[in-house]
C-alpha cells in the first residue's frame, strides 16, 4: 500500500500557537511550512523540524500556497484595519481548502458581565477589538470570492508553560483591586492547539467559535493564583480610579470590557475535550516536571 499523500499547511504567524499546532501536525501526513519574520524564530522552528518562510507582513509577501492556512499572526498595532491579512490573502497563490483563524474576545466588546455565546453583537471598543473584527470580516469576504472555507476562533486570554506573568508578578506591579475588575475569560495554550486542529478537521465551516475554556474568573484572581503557584507574593491591588494613574494603557484596555463567554457550541460541534477545563489543573501544567 502507498503511503498517503503529505497535505500542504502553512501557519502563518508561527508562534505560541503556531509551534504546539505545527509540532502536532508534522509528526502526522502533514507537510508543515511556518511563516515568520525574524531569523531568531526561523531557528527555532527549524530545531523543531518544521520548514520555515521568513516574510514580514508589513511589507512585500511572496506568493503563498497550501491546502490548508492557519492564521495566527497579529494585526498591526495601530489602527481600525488588518492590512496583515490583506496582504496575505492577496498573496495566495492558490485558494486553499479551509482557513482557520485566531481571532480576539474583544470584538464583543463590554457586555457587562453577562454570559455570552457566538450570536453575542460584535460591538469592539478598543482598536486591537477593531482590527481584529475587520481581519474576521476580510477573511468572510474573500473566502466567499474564492470558494474557501473558513472557521474564525475568537479567543480570550492565553496562558500556558512560558506564557503567564511572572516578570510582572516579580516586579511587584499593581492590579485591580478584586471587587473592581472585571470578568475574562482564558483557555490553555495546548487545548487552543487542540481546538485549531478540531476546526481544520471539522465537518463545521463558515461558522465562529468561542474558544474559552468555559470558566471565567477575574484578571486579578487570575494574578493572584499565578503568584500562588509559582510560590511569587500577590501583587498589590489599587482601586478604579486609582488605576488610570499606575496602570499601563495595555492593562487598561482589558479592564473596560466585562463578559463570560460560553463554550458549549465549540465543544458540541468540534468534539474538543479539554485537557485543563479550569485554571487550577491548567496552572499545575505549567510548573510540573
Amino acid at each position: 500500500m502507498e503511503d498517503k499523500p503529505e497535505i500542504p499547511v502553512l501557519i502563518v504567524g508561527c508562534g505560541y500557537i503556531g509551534r504546539r499546532v505545527g509540532a502536532r501536525l508534522a509528526a502526522g501526513q502533514h507537510a508543515v511550512t511556518g511563516l515568520v519574520r525574524s531569523a531568531a524564530s526561523v531557528a527555532e522552528l527549524r530545531a523543531a523540524g518544521i520548514d520555515t518562510l521568513q516574510a514580514d507582513l508589513d511589507g512585500e509577501i511572496p506568493l503563498l500556497a497550501a491546502r490548508e492556512i492557519y492564521y495566527f499572526a497579529p494585526p498591526p498595532a495601530a489602527g481600525d484595519h488588518d492590512t496583515r491579512m490583506q496582504r496575505v490573502l492577496a498573496a495566495l497563490a492558490v485558494p486553499p481548502r479551509r482557513i482557520v483563524y485566531i481571532s480576539t474576545s474583544a470584538v464583543y466588546g463590554d457586555c457587562n458581565g453577562a454570559w455570552i455565546d457566538e450570536t453575542q453583537a460584535v460591538a469592539p471598543t478598543t482598536g486591537r477589538g477593531r482590527r481584529r473584527l475587520d481581519a474576521e470580516r476580510q477573511l468572510v469576504a474573500w473566502a466567499a470570492a474564492h470558494g474557501s472555507q473558513w472557521v474564525i476562533l475568537r479567543v480570550p486570554g492565553i496562558y500556558g508553560p512560558g506564557k503567564l506573568p511572572l516578570a510582572r508578578l516579580q516586579q511587584g506591579l499593581p492590579v485591580l483591586r478584586e471587587s473592581d475588575a472585571p470578568y475574562t475569560n482564558r483557555i490553555h495554550g495546548d487545548d487552543l492547539a487542540s481546538i485549531c486542529i478540531a476546526a481544520m478537521q471539522s465537518t463545521h465551516h463558515d461558522t465562529v467559535y468561542n474558544a474559552s475554556d468555559g470558566h471565567p474568573g477575574n484578571m486579578t484572581d487570575y494574578f493572584f493564583r499565578v503568584a500562588d503557584a509559582a510560590g511569587l507574593p500577590r501583587p498589590p491591588v489599587v482601586s478604579r480610579d486609582e488605576a488610570d494613574a499606575v496602570l499601563s494603557a495595555g492593562m487598561l484596555s482589558f479592564l473596560n470590557d466585562s463578559r463570560r463567554m460560553k463554550n458549549d457550541r465549540m465543544l458540541r460541534e468540534l468534539g474538543v475535550r479539554l485537557q485543563y477545563p479550569e485554571l487550577g489543573a491548567g496552572l499545575k501544567s505549567c510548573f510540573s516536571g
